[in-house]
């Protein structure tokens, strides 16, 4: 009993770690206020979804897909949404989950007692990043168009979904220069 006691108080040692922060699972996308998402974003409603891809390729993807030749493609986007113009800014943003781990410690704690040096130090913490697109959009009185009691709201969110699903389906950007 004691035997199977100490298997077990060992396997649960080396497979446990303790998340202190955790990144957010998105299944497709979410409208909060940014802020509530990731600090130092503003407090404004927000369209957000997971970014599968490498750095900078929504910025490619805006940039191509409304011609805007590197020019003011994070604020201010102009798009419509039937006959009515609307402005787009996005952020990309990082959330991380952090996480301890207790089997590098306990080992590292047991060679210290032992008058050695930790070898395993850099293994006491793990991290890892998802990245995300965060969408805001305004009209030109600048109200915040994905507010709940906006009157086009669904509109826009129908808009925001196409998008995402075609910035997240398509490679080649310039291709997008050539679609109406």
């Amino acid at each position: 009993m004691k035997a199977l006691l100490s298997i077990t108080f060992f396997l649960l040692l080396f497979s446990s770690c303790i998340p202190t922060k955790i990144a957010p699972n998105i299944k497709e996308d979410k409208v909060m206020v940014a802020k509530k998402f990731k600090k130092g974003l503003p407090k404004r409603n927000s369209f957000i979804f997971e970014d599968p891809k490498n750095a900078n390729e929504f910025y490619q993807y805006i940039n191509n897909k409304f011609k805007l030749n590197d020019k003011d493609v994070e604020w201010n986007v102009p798009f419509i949404v039937n006959n009515t113009e609307y402005y787009l800014s996005f952020h990309e943003v990082e959330r991380s989950t952090n996480t301890i781990n207790l089997a590098p410690m306990v080992i590292d704690a047991a060679l210290e007692q032992n008058d050695h040096t930790p070898i395993l130090e850099e293994l006491h913490t793990s991290r890892s990043g998802k990245w995300y697109v965060v969408l805001t959009v305004n009209d030109e009185d600048f109200k915040d168009c994905l507010k709940e009691n906006y009157a086009k709201r669904d509109e826009i969110v129908v808009f925001l979904r196409q998008l995402r699903k075609e910035y997240l389906s398509t490679s080649h950007y310039e291709s997008l220069l050539f679609k109406k």
